[in-house]
């Protein structure tokens, strides 16, 4: 017959596999705080702040890391 699926424990992964999906919310809150900000104070004018290499560059690549720290969370034995 094969290996249950589950932890002896009960649970569907390992308490490493937990640890990791922690380590990877805590990266996605870090990316999308990154995002947040650069609103102008006055609706009508133009803020250059909203185009800043942290918002459309470095965010979105620590949010994608964040994601696969999930999965690698997910996926891992």
């Amino acid at each position: 017959m094969s290996a249950p699926l589950t932890s002896p424990d009960g649970f569907a992964l390992k308490r490493t596999n937990y640890q990791w999906m922690i380590i990877g919310i805590l990266i996605l809150i870090v990316g999308y705080l990154l995002m947040s900000g650069g609103a102008a104070d006055d609706p009508t004018a133009f803020s250059e702040e909203v185009f800043s290499t942290r918002r459309i560059t470095i965010a979105p690549i620590v949010v994608l890391l964040g994601y696969g720290t999930i999965f690698y969370a997910i996926l891992k034995r």
